[in-house]
């Protein structure tokens, strides 16, 4: 899993004119799951499964 960020720089995550982020394979707008026992959130796109990690 890697992070939002490097989703970002890499293409596989985008935003979109309101500022959410959308899987740029998918289309679909990312999900956020928040687990108390981890750091941050984790992101998740409900078509496809991939995730990435957003600390901040």
């Amino acid at each position: 899993m890697e992070s939002v960020r490097k989703g970002l720089r890499a293409g596989s995550i985008e935003k979109d004119t309101y500022e959410r982020l959308v899987c740029a394979d998918c289309g679909e707008q990312l999900d956020t799951r928040s687990d108390p026992d981890e750091i941050g959130k984790v992101r998740r796109c409900s078509e496809c499964g991939r995730e990435w990690q957003q600390l901040k």
